[in-house]
């Protein structure tokens, strides 16, 4: 063995046991997900099946894969652009769990990754953003899937949308589930939001205005928790509804040419590409904070944002800032990425929250594997007594009649 090859062994090693580590801790507080494991152990209802992943790999993702290769499923996959932790892929190989790809990851090596995924042949996909699923149809791989969930927002519209009529197997959307919406959603995507964006910037919440684009379920929370600390919020959402709803709930509502010199914080949630545009920048107040918390990062036009820039100059990490040529400059969070999971130290969403949305992967992806013929073909809701099953049990495992 070269001296080379035997560095890159022990790096490995190292971060497999610092992924190990942090693995343990938010093991120990996935009760939901570890009372599946030990049912899925028994009833073995992945065997001889391979279930290709394309979701965020950190460590509450990385329970997941071990419970579903607990119901013997070969797991084989990869993260999502520039969310990978490195330590966590290291821990879950050797585990026997194949992830593919690194936070360093450029995307096309990140598109590579997902073709190696299809190349393993799945019979299921655990898709995030639909990319798996629109690769699977754009290389005539879908014959042989039978069946898959999908994660996001992003991820339902795009089958809905770009994968009309071309998706032959059922796709449980979880982000249809009232308990992905109202749990991680609302809640954790808020706090996380919050949280990260505290950390990363070091900015105060208190007497800050922010203007949050887009008032869907994640919209929601990041606006509740926000002004819970103080925060002087805005909102905007081309829907009407959303917004009759946004004033009724108490918030300024307004359109982003409106709101955009008002403001001193941009936050996207939206799930749509291109949601600040260039004249959008333009008028911008000076230092404005602009950052994405939607799955893809298209919704701030970055590249327009850079070309229209004099100058960018890295300020911290996952800083950005952005000189404008009418003076001003505005600063960008994580390059436009969802940065409660692509910024300084991420954490992404709450420990339980992820447990039970988890648990809903769990058992849409038993349903899929065991009666798929059940269900028609195309991106449809949860069943609804999954649903009441796994509310149920929340209930009873986060004691709330005490």
């Amino acid at each position: 063995m070269s001296e080379t090859t035997s560095e890159q062994t022990n790096e490995q090693a190292r971060l497999a046991d610092e992924g190990e580590a942090r693995l343990g801790w938010i093991r120990s507080r996935m009760h939901l997900l570890r009372e599946v494991r030990e049912r899925f152990e028994q009833t073995r209802p992945f065997e001889g099946k391979t279930i290709g992943v394309g979701l965020h790999t950190e460590p509450k993702t990385a329970v997941l894969f071990e419970t579903l290769a607990a119901g013997g499923a070969t797991v084989v996959g990869t993260g999502n652009h520039g969310s990978t932790q490195d330590d966590i892929v290291a821990a879950l190989a050797t585990k026997g769990i194949t992830i593919y790809g690194k936070r360093s990851d450029t995307l096309d090596e990140h598109i590579g990754n997902l073709n190696r995924t299809l190349d393993a042949r799945p019979d299921i996909l655990l898709d995030n953003g639909a990319d798996l699923a629109l690769l699977a149809a754009d290389r005539g791989l879908t014959g042989a899937i039978v069946g898959g969930t999908e994660e996001t927002t992003s991820g339902g519209l795009r089958l809905r949308d770009e994968g009309r009529g071309r998706i032959p197997f059922p796709v449980l959307v979880i982000n249809d589930s009232p308990l992905k919406a109202i749990a991680e959603n609302r809640h954790a995507v808020g706090q996380s939001t919050v949280e990260s964006f505290m950390r990363i910037t070091n900015l105060q919440i208190p007497g800050r205005r922010f203007v949050v684009v887009g008032y869907g379920w994640c919209g929601r929370g990041v606006t509740q928790y926000l002004r819970s600390l103080g925060g002087k919020v805005a909102v905007v959402d081309s829907d009407e509804l959303k917004a009759f709803e946004a004033l009724y709930d108490g918030y300024r509502v307004g359109t982003i040419e409106d709101l955009a010199p008002w403001a001193e914080v941009v936050i996207t949630a939206t799930g749509h590409p291109n949601v600040l545009q260039p004249h959008v920048f333009e008028t911008l107040a000076d230092g404005a904070v602009i950052g994405n918390v939607g799955h893809f990062p298209w919704e701030i036009d970055v590249p327009a944002l850079k070309q229209l820039a004099t100058k960018v100059t890295p300020v911290a990490t996952a800083l950005e800032q952005i000189d404008l040529p009418n003076g001003r400059h505005l600063v960008l969070i994580a390059d436009g990425r969802m940065f409660n999971l692509a910024g300084t130290q991420p954490k992404g969403n709450s420990i339980e929250s992820m447990d039970l949305g988890f648990m809903l992967q769990a058992l849409s992806l038993e349903r899929v594997a065991l009666r798929a013929g059940e269900l028609e073909p195309g991106a449809q809701p949860i069943p609804d007594d999954l649903n009441r099953y796994i509310a149920g049990r929340v209930l009873s495992v986060l004691g709330a009649s005490r």
